[in-house]
This record gives C-alpha cells, structure tokens and sequence, in this order.
C-alpha cells in the first residue's frame, strides 16, 4: 500500500469517526456558527443589559484598557468572536447619555472592535490619549468607571501603568470623577440575558452528557482503568469535540477498604492514581467551556461487583443527604441577601436535620468560579470577607457545591457525598440548568 493510500484509509477512517462523534453530540455547532452564536449574544448584551446595569450602578461612562496579551477580564467578554486578544493598546468607552438615546460605545482604536466603533481620528489626534480625552470633555460624564477592585481579581483589570497614564491625561476637573467600577464590571459579569440562558442549558445538557459517557463502560474496564486514565479520557474527548475546559478534571474513588482514606481529602491535596475496582464509588469533577459559558460539575458513579444489580442501600441514603443539601441551599436564595447570609441560613438548617454538610458553592458564566456572591469557600464555613458580603441579583448562575459527610455501616468508615450542580436564580426561584444527579450511576450502567 502506498503512503498516499495509507494516508486517504486514514483521514477516511478519521472522518468516519469524527461525524459519529459529533453525532452522539447534535448540540455542538461549527466553528463558525459558534462566532455567529457569541457576537448574537454579545450584541443582544451591549443593546438591553448593559445601559441598565449601567444605571443601576451610576456609572454614565465605563472605560476599559488593555493591552495585548494582557487583557482586562472583563475586556475578553465583550471582544468579538473573530478577535482571540486585544491589539496594541485596546481602549474601550461605554456612554450612557440618559434614558431614551441608546448607548455609545466607541473603541479608541485605529480600527472597529466588533460592534464598538472606531472614535479615533489619527489626523486630528495623532496621540491615543489625546482621542480619548476628548471624548470625555465632549461627553461630560459625572462618574468615570474603571476596573479597580479589592476583592474581586475579575473586576480589577486596569494595571498599574494604565491606570496611571489614564489618570496623567485626564484633565484635574475629570480625575475627581473616577470612580471604582467594581460593582458595574461584577454586574456585567454575572447576569445572563435571555439569549445566554437558552444556550446555558444546552451547555449544561453537553457537560453532563461527556460526565456520563466517561462515568461507564464506555470509558472505564474496572480492574484495569485507573482514576488519572479517566482523567485524560475526559481531556481527550474535550478536544476531540473541540471545545475546551477550564480546569483539568478530578477523578477520585471511595471504598470499602480500610487502608483506603479518600474521604479523608482536603482540596490542597489530591488522591494519587489508583486502579478503579469493582465496589468503588467513583467521584467526577469536570467543566467545560463553550460558547463562553462554563460549567462545573462534580457527580459519582458506582462500580458494580458480581452479582449486584444496584447500588447498596447505604450509598444510596447516603446520596439523598447530599440532594438534601442541595435542596436547603438553593431555598435560602432570595434577591438582596448575601452569600454570607445564604451560607449561615443554610448551614443551620443542615445542622437542625442532622445534616453534616459543608458548603462552597460560587457564580459561574463567562469564568467556571465567577464574579458575585460567594456562599461559603471549602476551607471557610464562617463569614467570607469580601465576596461573601456581595448581595444577590436576579439573572444570575451558580454553581451548587457542596459535600455531606455519611458513616457507612459495612465499610466502617465516614464518606463524603460531593455533589455540584449549575443552575439559575430568575429573581424568584432557582433551578438546576438541566437537571441534577438523583441517584448514583453504576458501572455497568443498568438498563
């Protein structure tokens, strides 16, 4: 066979495979349907939501400055599908002239961002600076806002030397009008429009489809797999999708045996790999990226022994626990209050019903552990300064994580049944994104 037969066999053999794939994943677009999808999106953003985020925080002109390769978190959300980084020095103005005129939002670039139009003119200001000086004296605005924050690393994307050259350029008049946008870039950040949260659940409904693919037979040969195999299943079959993930995935296993002391894990210190073996309870966490939304799930499997047919009666109870949980967290949410508030209400429910839980769940959208209130953090089940003071909002995600710690009668030892889920708080009432675990799979899945 020649070399240019034998590379045909293959790329016909790949191509076979690859249609198969994106079969068993109708939902994944084109890439080219994907930029289509995300400048939609952010179009639909910049026109309905951010004028009223905007207002609601008192800001009537937003800018925001990076450079190349060095980018404002909150710049990479608003930067078209077609643009992977900022260009040179990047400068974009948001201004709200009131209510009944639309939005301008200029970019003082040599050439358009997207939708934000070029407002540098090299013939009239040689000097980028000078361009945008001159659209704040035009504009007039009474609160400049820009990306500083104590709290919040997403929201404090003006570097030093930005911040410095900025405040160096503006007129004295104007310097005393610069304000922190912290509230602003967090608000831009963790509300999701209309458009976003039919995407968002088509995400959800991907991410949990690849958790369950690798959580069995498909994926796992009890005996022979190990935890760090499905690992790199689970990166694997990302790229082969073509999509991304923000963290690289976890997967550990709890047992029987006594020498075995999973459960004993701290979030500082992963388990080591170990051969995945029938009478394991398996855990995943996983999330991917796309569309720029992100997911992170955590879920459990368990590996059948001979002869079984379901999972033992103490993991099962021990799993509707952590539902349980779940379900104490989420009816805590209510517009206004803090993460704070949310945490010590739920924590002391749990405690009335027995429960011992723990609680660190977190915002998720544009980043997997996103701006908003924090509800607790995994090592901190007391006040979390800061992020935990922030208050909730209506058209927000979260990402619902948490673990109850269960004795199991025959294996003579504590577990903990570690469970997140992403979901949405509409103003009123949350709920899960596609649903959530209810009960354990089991390897082989049952029919």
């Amino acid at each position: 066979m020649t070399i240019f037969r034998l590379c045909s066999l293959v790329l016909c053999l790949w191509g076979t495979w690859h249609v198969s794939l994106r079969a068993q994943y109708p939902l994944i677009l084109s890439e080219k349907d994907r930029a289509r999808v995300v400048n939609e999106v952010l179009e639909d953003r910049f026109d309905n939501l951010l004028p009223n985020l905007m207002r609601r925080e008192g800001i009537d002109m937003w800018i925001i400055i990076s450079r190349e390769y060095n980018e404002d978190p909150v710049m990479r959300t608003m930067l078209p599908a077609e643009w992977l980084s900022a260009r040179r020095r990047t400068v974009m103005v948001f201004f709200d002239p009131g209510l009944g005129k639309p939005l301008e939002k200029m970019a003082i670039a040599r050439y358009d961002v997207g939708l934000l139009k070029a407002a540098w003119d090299l013939n009239v200001y040689p000097d980028q600076w000078e361009a945008l000086v001159e659209i704040v004296k035009t504009r007039n605005p009474k609160r400049i806002g820009v990306n500083t924050s104590d709290y919040y690393g997403l929201a404090d994307g003006l570097v030093h030397t930005e911040y410095e050259l900025l405040m160096r350029q503006l007129p004295l008049a104007f310097r005393s009008r610069v304000v922190s946008a912290e509230r602003l870039a967090i608000a831009w950040l963790e509300t999701r429009s209309e458009k976003e949260m039919a995407l968002y659940e088509q995400i959800a409904r991907i991410s949990h489809q690849i958790v369950q693919e690798g959580l069995s037979e498909a994926a796992i040969q009890p005996g022979v797999t190990t935890t760090e195999d499905l690992v790199w299943w689970y990166r694997q079959r990302v790229r082969e999708l073509g999509i991304d993930t923000w963290f690289h995935p976890t997967v550990d296993v709890q047992r029987a045996d006594p020498a075995n002391f999973d459960h004993l894990r701290t979030f500082s210190k992963r388990s080591s790999s170990q051969v995945i073996q029938p009478g394991d309870l398996l855990h995943v966490d996983f999330g991917i990226t796309y569309l720029r939304l992100n997911t992170d799930m955590q879920q459990h499997a368990y590996v059948l022994r001979p002869g079984e047919t379901e999972v033992p009666e103490s993991l099962r109870m021990a799993f509707k626990q952590g539902n349980r949980l779940q379900d104490i967290l989420v009816s805590q949410f209510a517009a206004g209050k803090t993460g704070n508030q949310m945490l010590a209400e739920a924590l002391a429910q749990a405690k009335q019903e027995g429960i011992q839980g723990s609680i660190y769940s977190h915002p998720i959208g544009f980043h997997g552990h996103a701006a908003g209130p924090a509800i607790g953090m995994w090592d901190n089940q007391n006040n979390v300064p800061g992020t935990g003071d922030y208050p909730l909002f209506p058209h927000t995600a979260f990402s619902i994580e948490l673990n109850v710690s269960v004795f199991i009668p025959e294996w003579n030892k504590t577990i903990r049944i570690m469970l997140e889920e992403d979901g949405y708080f509409d103003g009123q009432h949350f709920r899960f994104l596609d649903g959530r675990q209810e009960e354990i799979y089991t390897v082989p899945r049952q029919r």
